[in-house]
């Protein structure tokens, strides 16, 4: 190699080198801007947005996300992605309710999704209770083994022994309520929702009362 070209050559890695950092700091920089906000989506979930039309989340969700409206789900402790993924799917056919995709979802930016749930994801479940001793055992039985006849796998294979769920991946569903879940299991037996194909598989397998009976043994879950 030409010695005259070795300077070159060096001053050429330098600036490589340069670029890279360059590179790797703006890249650092941007996912520092995308982190989510937990103390804006407190204030964004406490009072919406009137300028756009957005009502308070807490109205329907209940204070630090525990839903006393059993028609409405608990949100408190659920995983951040999961609920940041819903609030997508809801701009979508995928998952449609009149409120949530017709008035906020589709108006939330992506910003306001992350931070919401940020805020949601640490705030504490206020558990529930089984309401049906009549229907508890079958409950149980399901959640923990399924239904084998009706290739019903597990519950808790994929939402945990206690409900957690799985973080981005399966919702926390312990202490949920029940008319919210009997709903949103209908709705994936009848594919009125369509954002799991997982579930639109399992729940079309449950009848009405296999439905209730998991939906209220899920309720009393700590």
């Amino acid at each position: 190699m030409n010695r005259a070209f070795l300077p070159f050559m060096k001053s050429m890695f330098v600036a490589l080198l340069a670029v890279s950092a360059v590179a790797i700091v703006v890249a650092d920089t941007a996912q520092a801007a995308a982190a989510a906000d937990p103390a804006k989506g407190e204030a964004f979930y406490g009072a919406g947005d009137a300028a756009r039309g957005i009502p308070a989340c807490v109205s329907c969700h209940g204070v630090a996300g525990n839903s006393t409206i059993v028609q409405n789900p608990k949100l408190a402790a659920q995983h951040e992605a999961y609920i940041v993924k819903q609030l997508a799917d809801f701009k979508t056919a995928d998952r449609n309710n009149p409120i949530m995709s017709a008035v906020i979802a589709k108006t939330l930016t992506d910003d306001e999704a992350r931070n919401i749930a940020a805020f949601l994801s640490v705030q504490s479940l206020k558990p529930g209770a089984a309401k049906n001793k009549d229907t508890v055992e079958l409950g149980k039985k399901i959640y923990r083994a399924g239904i084998a006849e009706k290739n019903v796998p597990a519950c808790a294979a994929c939402h945990g022994p206690n409900g957690a769920g799985i973080p981005a991946q399966f919702a926390r569903i312990g202490g949920q309520n029940q008319e919210y879940t009997v709903a949103q299991l209908t709705n994936f037996n009848t594919s009125a929702r369509k954002n799991s194909a997982a579930m639109l598989t399992i729940a079309k397998r449950l009848s009405p009362e296999e439905i209730q009976a998991v939906a209220d043994y899920v309720a009393g879950l700590k």
